[in-house]
Protein backbone atom coordinates (compact mmCIF):
# COMPACT_ATOMS: atom_id res chain seq x y z
CA UNK A 1 0.00 0.00 0.00
CA UNK A 2 2.93 2.57 0.83
CA UNK A 3 4.67 1.96 -2.41
CA UNK A 4 1.15 2.71 -4.23
CA UNK A 5 0.47 5.82 -2.66
CA UNK A 6 4.64 6.96 -3.28
CA UNK A 7 4.12 6.12 -6.58
CA UNK A 8 1.10 8.29 -6.71
CA UNK A 9 2.78 10.74 -5.17
CA UNK A 10 5.82 10.48 -7.37
CA UNK A 11 3.36 10.94 -10.14
CA UNK A 12 0.85 13.46 -9.58
CA UNK A 13 1.67 15.06 -6.28
CA UNK A 14 3.18 18.03 -8.29
CA UNK A 15 0.10 18.56 -9.38
CA UNK A 16 -1.92 18.39 -6.86
CA UNK A 17 0.52 21.33 -5.29
CA UNK A 18 0.56 23.43 -8.57
CA UNK A 19 -3.39 22.94 -8.36
CA UNK A 20 -3.64 23.58 -4.81
CA UNK A 21 -1.84 26.65 -5.30
CA UNK A 22 -3.84 28.20 -7.99
CA UNK A 23 -7.16 28.29 -6.16
CA UNK A 24 -5.24 29.94 -3.29
CA UNK A 25 -4.73 32.87 -5.79
CA UNK A 26 -7.97 33.01 -6.98
CA UNK A 27 -8.90 33.41 -3.11
CA UNK A 28 -6.41 36.34 -3.05
CA UNK A 29 -8.20 37.37 -6.19
CA UNK A 30 -11.35 37.87 -4.67
CA UNK A 31 -9.94 39.46 -1.54
CA UNK A 32 -8.54 42.50 -3.93
CA UNK A 33 -5.50 41.54 -5.00
CA UNK A 34 -4.32 41.02 -8.79
CA UNK A 35 -2.43 38.04 -9.57
CA UNK A 36 -1.84 37.22 -13.43
CA UNK A 37 -2.67 34.07 -14.67
CA UNK A 38 -1.15 30.84 -13.63
CA UNK A 39 0.38 32.63 -11.04
CA UNK A 40 0.79 30.26 -7.66
CA UNK A 41 0.21 31.02 -3.60
CA UNK A 42 1.45 28.85 -1.11
CA UNK A 43 -0.13 27.74 1.70
CA UNK A 44 0.64 29.57 5.36
CA UNK A 45 0.97 33.16 3.48
CA UNK A 46 -0.21 36.10 4.68
CA UNK A 47 -0.99 38.82 2.75
CA UNK A 48 -1.87 42.49 4.15
CA UNK A 49 -3.73 44.77 2.61
CA UNK A 50 -3.78 42.10 -0.75
CA UNK A 51 -6.05 45.13 -3.15
CA UNK A 52 -2.32 47.19 -3.07
CA UNK A 53 -0.53 44.11 -4.46
CA UNK A 54 0.16 43.62 -8.42
CA UNK A 55 1.15 40.09 -9.16
CA UNK A 56 2.05 39.19 -12.84
CA UNK A 57 1.49 36.14 -14.49
CA UNK A 58 3.35 32.92 -13.87
CA UNK A 59 4.62 33.87 -10.63
CA UNK A 60 5.33 31.61 -7.63
CA UNK A 61 4.85 32.15 -4.24
CA UNK A 62 6.02 29.49 -1.89
CA UNK A 63 4.64 28.82 1.33
CA UNK A 64 4.98 30.89 4.28
CA UNK A 65 5.05 33.66 2.65
CA UNK A 66 4.83 36.92 4.68
CA UNK A 67 3.68 40.23 2.44
CA UNK A 68 3.18 43.02 4.87
CA UNK A 69 1.46 46.11 3.13
CA UNK A 70 1.30 48.22 6.51
CA UNK A 71 -0.30 51.18 4.46
CA UNK A 72 -3.24 51.81 2.16
CA UNK A 73 -0.89 54.17 -0.16
CA UNK A 74 1.55 51.73 -0.55
CA UNK A 75 2.44 49.76 -3.66
CA UNK A 76 3.88 46.59 -4.35
CA UNK A 77 4.16 44.58 -7.52
CA UNK A 78 5.87 41.60 -8.59
CA UNK A 79 6.68 40.90 -12.35
CA UNK A 80 6.17 38.08 -14.55
CA UNK A 81 8.25 34.54 -13.68
CA UNK A 82 9.22 36.03 -10.41
CA UNK A 83 9.59 33.30 -7.35
CA UNK A 84 9.47 33.97 -4.08
CA UNK A 85 10.66 31.77 -1.60
CA UNK A 86 9.82 29.95 1.95
CA UNK A 87 9.56 32.45 4.67
CA UNK A 88 10.08 35.56 2.58
CA UNK A 89 9.06 38.77 3.94
CA UNK A 90 8.12 41.96 2.14
CA UNK A 91 7.65 44.43 4.84
CA UNK A 92 6.40 47.84 2.39
CA UNK A 93 4.60 51.09 3.36
CA UNK A 94 5.64 52.99 0.09
CA UNK A 95 6.83 51.04 -2.40
CA UNK A 96 8.21 47.72 -3.71
CA UNK A 97 9.12 47.14 -7.41
CA UNK A 98 10.49 43.74 -8.01
CA UNK A 99 11.11 42.81 -12.35
CA UNK A 100 10.92 39.88 -14.38
CA UNK A 101 12.88 36.35 -13.68
CA UNK A 102 13.84 37.67 -10.23
CA UNK A 103 14.56 34.86 -7.69
CA UNK A 104 14.34 35.68 -3.88
CA UNK A 105 16.09 32.48 -2.38
CA UNK A 106 13.52 31.35 1.33
CA UNK A 107 14.04 34.03 4.13
CA UNK A 108 14.63 36.45 2.56
CA UNK A 109 13.56 40.16 4.01
CA UNK A 110 12.78 42.94 2.03
CA UNK A 111 11.79 46.90 3.20
CA UNK A 112 10.95 49.98 2.39
CA UNK A 113 11.16 51.47 5.67
CA UNK A 114 12.78 52.39 8.93
CA UNK A 115 12.42 54.26 12.51
CA UNK A 116 13.38 57.26 12.78
CA UNK A 117 15.42 57.35 16.25
CA UNK A 118 16.37 60.71 17.34
CA UNK A 119 17.64 61.17 21.37
CA UNK A 120 15.20 62.56 23.66
CA UNK A 121 11.89 60.88 22.25
CA UNK A 122 11.47 57.07 22.42
CA UNK A 123 11.82 55.59 19.01
CA UNK A 124 8.19 54.14 19.25
CA UNK A 125 7.07 57.54 18.91
CA UNK A 126 8.44 59.00 16.34
CA UNK A 127 7.25 57.32 13.55
CA UNK A 128 8.76 55.77 9.69
CA UNK A 129 11.15 57.17 7.03
CA UNK A 130 9.75 55.70 3.77
CA UNK A 131 11.93 54.70 0.76
CA UNK A 132 10.71 52.97 -2.13
CA UNK A 133 12.84 49.88 -3.45
CA UNK A 134 13.34 48.96 -6.93
CA UNK A 135 14.48 45.46 -8.08
CA UNK A 136 15.68 44.89 -11.82
CA UNK A 137 15.19 41.77 -14.12
CA UNK A 138 16.54 38.80 -13.84
CA UNK A 139 18.14 39.37 -9.88
CA UNK A 140 19.00 36.65 -8.09
CA UNK A 141 18.61 36.99 -3.81
CA UNK A 142 20.49 34.51 -2.03
CA UNK A 143 18.85 33.05 1.01
CA UNK A 144 18.53 35.17 4.01
CA UNK A 145 19.64 38.61 1.90
CA UNK A 146 18.35 41.50 3.41
CA UNK A 147 17.43 44.55 1.65
CA UNK A 148 16.84 47.88 3.12
CA UNK A 149 15.01 51.04 2.36
CA UNK A 150 15.91 53.28 -0.48
CA UNK A 151 17.62 50.35 -1.95
CA UNK A 152 17.95 49.69 -6.49
CA UNK A 153 19.39 46.59 -7.86
CA UNK A 154 19.87 46.56 -11.22
CA UNK A 155 19.12 44.10 -13.85
CA UNK A 156 21.36 40.75 -13.62
CA UNK A 157 22.65 41.51 -10.03
CA UNK A 158 23.09 38.66 -7.49
CA UNK A 159 23.00 39.15 -3.88
CA UNK A 160 24.69 36.52 -1.99
CA UNK A 161 22.75 34.52 0.99
CA UNK A 162 22.84 36.45 4.11
CA UNK A 163 23.88 39.73 2.90
CA UNK A 164 22.89 42.50 4.22
CA UNK A 165 22.43 45.19 0.90
CA UNK A 166 22.33 48.78 2.31
CA UNK A 167 23.62 50.55 -0.99
CA UNK A 168 22.36 50.12 -4.15
CA UNK A 169 23.73 47.40 -6.76
CA UNK A 170 24.87 47.94 -10.18
CA UNK A 171 23.36 46.03 -13.29
CA UNK A 172 25.44 42.71 -13.31
CA UNK A 173 26.94 42.93 -10.26
CA UNK A 174 27.65 39.96 -7.93
CA UNK A 175 27.65 41.70 -3.94
CA UNK A 176 27.72 39.63 -0.58
CA UNK A 177 28.57 40.01 3.18
CA UNK A 178 27.62 42.52 6.23
CA UNK A 179 27.24 45.51 4.92
CA UNK A 180 27.08 43.97 1.04
CA UNK A 181 30.20 44.27 -0.81
CA UNK A 182 30.99 43.95 -4.68
CA UNK A 183 32.61 40.76 -5.33
CA UNK A 184 32.26 40.43 -9.30
CA UNK A 185 30.60 41.00 -12.18
CA UNK A 186 28.49 38.13 -14.31
CA UNK A 187 30.04 37.01 -17.27
CA UNK A 188 29.10 38.19 -20.28
CA UNK A 189 28.10 41.88 -18.83
CA UNK A 190 30.60 44.91 -20.16
CA UNK A 191 32.42 46.13 -17.37
CA UNK A 192 30.78 49.20 -17.95
CA UNK A 193 27.39 48.40 -17.76
CA UNK A 194 28.34 46.88 -14.19
CA UNK A 195 29.39 50.29 -12.04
Amino acid sequence: MTSIISGIEQRWGSLGHTAADRIRAQWWRLRGASIGAKSRVGHGCVIERPWRLQVAPQVQIEHGVHIKIVDDGARLSLGTRTFLGFGTELDIAQELRVGAHVLIAPGCFITDHSHRHAWGETIDQQGNECRAVHIGNDVWLGARAIVLPGITIGDGAIVGAGAVVTRDVAAGSIVAGVPARLIGHRRGMPLEQSH
